[in-house]
């Protein structure tokens, strides 16, 4: 069968496409009503055109939609040093200044305290909205503090707990003048989220 390319009056869809749609509705239960004596059609469909525009309108709402979801996840970023699984505890009192720069590489900064001291600097941020800034919810600090042989006199792994400069070693809070000097600045930059 050829399809027809002829209108029906009154329409600017084709008469092929009025058919197929008459054929859709039969197939689905629907009653047609009669707008010419010479054809049964279901009710008034909306064009070809307006039926591509409402299709294009959907698939740009998906679209948009999808955008919006996939900016809401949380993303989490580590920034500096990270600190290999085990290496504290391949690090024991006495060890060498070489035997600490094996297992925990260059330190970010270095000081010379009472003795030298390697300071190993992280930081974790979490970004909840992709499009809003990141937020600091992490700091540390490791230290590894030698003695004037250059071995290991103490670890220490400092982080923010309740505000103040905290070990979590030795979980205590560092009270020396020049050691607590020294570590409150690589802390002011950190905002912690509140608990």
């Amino acid at each position: 069968m050829a399809l027809q390319s002829r209108e029906l009056p009154g329409t600017s869809t084709p008469h092929w496409m009025q058919e197929l749609d008459h054929a859709f509705d039969q197939e689905q239960g629907r009653k047609p009503h009669m707008t010419d004596s010479r054809h049964h059609i279901a009710a008034p469909l909306p064009s070809r055109g307006a039926r591509r525009r409402s299709f294009r309108m959907l698939a740009a709402i998906a679209v948009l939609c999808a955008g919006v979801v996939s900016g809401c996840t949380s993303e989490q970023f580590q920034k500096g040093y990270i600190v290999p699984d085990g290496a504290l505890e391949q690090i024991p009192i006495g060890a060498s200044q070489d035997q600490v720069l094996i297992v925990m590489g260059t330190p970010s900064t270095v000081a010379t305290l009472s003795g030298e001291v390697f300071y190993y600097i992280s930081q974790r941020a979490e970004r909840k909205i992709g499009f809003m800034n990141q937020e600091v919810i992490d700091q540390r600090v490791v230290a590894v503090y030698f003695d004037k042989n250059r071995t290991v006199a103490r670890l220490a792994n400092y982080g923010l707990k309740d505000g103040k400069v905290f070990d979590f070693i030795s979980r205590t809070t560092p009270t020396s003048g020049q050691e607590l000097s020294f570590l409150t600045p690589l802390f002011k930059i950190v905002s912690l989220r509140p608990s």
